[in-house]
């Protein structure tokens, strides 16, 4: 049984969600890929304010397809999320609560998400297009030029995720790998 989970997460709902749990999420996120993680992680570290408020927020790895009349998104799969593993600390640092994508993560990215009550979710890779029926909404909110790789703001109506790392250091990957 899924668990419904509204978004934005707060941070007693970020801390209570363990590895393996299976949720359907409802609420904003953020999105962003490698070029918009690059330029929200460069402007953190310059000491730049970000073009969005990063404070509380889940962002979702994906650069969305475009979308066909009458619909809010084309295609919108989750992307491998190594690929911001040296990002991914510093936008926790900066409030993010958490991120949703596929794929391992970097130690270092597992000992932040404790360090900061925050949480890793996925979502399958390959069902984007049946994902797109989840996402009520999508609008471009920074980068433009980066096109599908913009940060968007996407609405979800019962998303379906997993939890894959939690804030108290459960890792679904690594318990698989340990089951006979």
């Amino acid at each position: 049984m899924s668990r419904a989970v509204s978004l934005p997460l707060d941070p007693a709902t970020a801390r209570g969600l363990r590895a393996g749990e299976e949720v359907l999420l409802s609420g904003a996120v953020l999105t962003g890929r490698d070029q918009a993680c690059r330029r929200l992680y460069d402007a953190l570290e310059s000491g730049a304010v970000p073009p969005v408020g990063l404070r509380g927020e889940l962002i979702y790895f994906v650069g969305p397809s475009p979308a066909r009349p009458g619909e809010a998104v084309g295609s919108a799969g989750p992307t491998t999320a190594g690929r911001m593993n040296s990002f991914m600390p510093r936008l926790l640092q900066a409030g993010v609560r958490g991120f949703l994508g596929k794929g391992y993560l970097a130690p270092a990215v597992k000992d932040a998400l404790r360090e900061h009550g925050a949480v890793y979710l996925g979502a399958i890779g390959g069902t984007g297009a049946l994902l797109s029926r989840s996402i009520v909404s999508c609008e471009v909110l920074a980068y433009p030029e980066l096109l599908s790789e913009a940060v968007h703001r996407m609405v979800f109506r019962d998303f379906p995720a997993i939890v894959l790392n939690d804030s108290v250091g459960g890792d679904l990957y690594a318990a698989a790998l340990k089951s006979p």
